[in-house]
């Protein structure tokens, strides 16, 4: 999930150097993030399916098949990143049509968007990275490379946008070079990693051949992850236009409690992202009992820290906002009461996070690509509007849907898990 962080630093280290050219300028990151969301989407996916795959083997202490599906994994990301990188090129400006782009910022935008699209290969490149990393338990190695690349991103956006120095004064194409040669950096680091072979997974040669069967579990693993992420951030979209209809102090309202929020659900979803690891290994050496246990220790640890911080945000919530925006007591007196209201319901998320971080784990991840969708579309869209609208309750009626949204999928997602059919072992007779 840092990963996932740090692939949206690119985008906003971009968004940030861009402001400086004005409003034109810093469109051109924003749209192409909406729609490159959407490819993020499907190679987290199918990088998922990498990680389960991977960390059951391992479990099992076979080296061979570590290796197998890293090649299956690289076969399956190359041919999606060249497919979505030349597509995505010839497509640009009819997408950019499709949403209205404005003119004036119209070729400035296309530009940025071809370029971005045409790297993607790095970026899928930095995915199989980390996910053959995360597999065999190595978290740390997949941060630092990325680390390095942002920090490289850091430095060369000026030097592209602005053309300091010797380098060419490029504007919005600047900014999408740099990201794209970032990401190439990073990717070439990981993948020599890969090659050299000496962290415990190595890239062969051997296993870079497609096998049907493999791919195919892949894809039934990798699939439901992406529907689930792509139908979620369709869904808040859907959500952020119901906040808009009531104006710039519950937009504001709603945009900081969002971002605190997700502040404090940082550590859920590294804890989500450790239980899928342990889970796979348990698996992988048919030890249900281990696997248990990991989510159990994952649901106390992140159950303590937001007990904590959610009990903070209950009865400081009007601090915490008072932070971004101090003087406006109407933004103020809405951002504490949307702390009120939902700030009991982020525990029962985070614990669903660690539950979801089972599933995939087990490469069940069905049940998540339906409880995401549920939360969205199933409750928090739906009884948004109704609460807001038809009964009138305003912005509290938004907050009351972000509360029984996270409420009644938490304890769903926990019946599920106490049924105990995630508990599979993906590749017995299978591969």
């Amino acid at each position: 999930m840092m990963g996932n962080f740090l692939q949206t630093l690119y985008n906003l280290i971009d968004t940030f150097y861009l402001g400086k050219l004005g409003k034109a300028a810093i469109s051109a990151p924003v749209i192409t993030f909406n729609v490159i969301f959407v490819i993020i989407a499907i190679g987290t996916g199918l990088s998922l399916a990498g990680t389960t795959l991977i960390s059951q083997s391992k479990g099992k202490g076979d080296r061979e098949k570590e290796d197998f599906y890293l090649g299956q994994l690289t076969v399956s990301l190359t041919a999606f990143a060249l497919a979505i990188a030349i597509i995505g090129y010839f497509a640009s400006a009819p997408i950019l049509k499709l949403l209205k782009t404005p003119q004036d910022t119209f070729i400035m935008t296309r530009s940025y968007m071809q370029i971005i699209f045409l790297g993607s290969p790095f970026m899928f490149g930095m995915f199989l990275f980390t996910s053959a990393f995360q597999g065999i338990g190595d978290t740390i190695t997949p941060l630092k490379v990325q680390g390095i690349a942002i920090l490289l991103n850091i430095i060369l956006d000026p030097l592209f946008i602005f053309g300091i120095g010797p380098f060419p004064k490029l504007g919005v194409t600047g900014a999408a070079i740099a990201t794209v040669l970032s990401r190439s950096v990073g990717s070439l680091i990981g993948i020599f990693l890969l090659i050299r072979g000496r962290h415990g997974i190595k890239l062969r040669r051997k296993y870079l051949r497609p096998y049907g069967k493999a791919i195919k579990l892949m894809f039934e693993i990798g699939i439901p992850a992406s529907i689930g992420n792509i139908f979620a951030s369709i869904g808040f979209t859907v959500l952020q236009g119901i906040v808009n209809t009531f104006g710039s102090a519950v937009v504001a309202a709603f945009g900081v409690g969002n971002r605190i929020v997700s502040l404090f659900n940082m550590p859920g979803m590294g804890i989500g992202r450790a239980v899928t690891i342990l889970v796979g290994q348990s698996l992988g050496a048919e030890n249900i009992k281990r696997a248990k246990q990991s989510v159990k220790m994952g649901v106390l640890v992140i159950g303590t820290f937001l007990t904590i911080g959610m009990t903070l945000t209950f009865f400081y919530g009007n601090y915490f906002v008072k932070f971004f925006i101090p003087n406006d007591p109407e933004v103020l007196k809405l951002g504490e009461i949307l702390f009120r209201i939902i700030s009991p319901s982020v525990i029962f998320f985070g614990i669903f996070m660690v539950i979801s971080g089972a599933f995939q784990g087990a490469g069940d991840t069905k049940p998540v690509m339906i409880l995401s969708i549920v939360r969205l579309w199933g409750i928090r869209v739906p009884f948004a509007y109704i609460l807001s609208k038809t009964l009138h309750m305003g912005a509290t009626g938004i907050w009351l849907s972000m509360f029984l949204s996270n409420i009644i999928v938490s304890i769903w997602g926990l019946f599920w898990f106490r049924t105990g059919r995630w508990i599979t072992y993906l590749d017995r007779e299978r591969i």
